[in-house]
């Protein structure tokens, strides 16, 4: 249990193979993919393989590519889909395509 200003709040966990097949969202809302596993180190998630997914922001960018890895400090949230920081976008990513589409 956590204690916080007295009254007591329950830390929540989950097992990491509950997030395989999560769908992943920027924090801009862009759909990016989703988890295929956990990259683990000394017992710590040290980040997320995420795959790219038909339609999904990820295939558009990379391609053939078959996804990335996003380091789990980028992860802003877990819950029902994950969501994740915009910075987590490869860098040899195009400028956004124009909205025309």
């Amino acid at each position: 249990m956590c204690y916080k200003g007295g009254n007591k709040m329950a830390l929540k966990t989950r097992k990491i193979t509950q997030n395989y097949d999560m769908r992943v969202f920027t924090d801009d809302g862009y759909y990016f993919g989703d988890i295929e596993e956990a990259v683990v180190s000394s017992n710590r998630v040290m980040g997320w393989r995420v795959k790219a997914t038909k339609n999904s922001y990820l295939t558009k960018v990379l391609g053939g590519a078959k996804g990335v890895i996003v380091p789990h400090q980028l992860v802003r949230a877990i819950g029902d889909v994950f969501v994740i920081s915009k910075s987590a976008i490869p860098s040899s990513a195009p400028e956004e395509e124009s909205e025309e589409e």
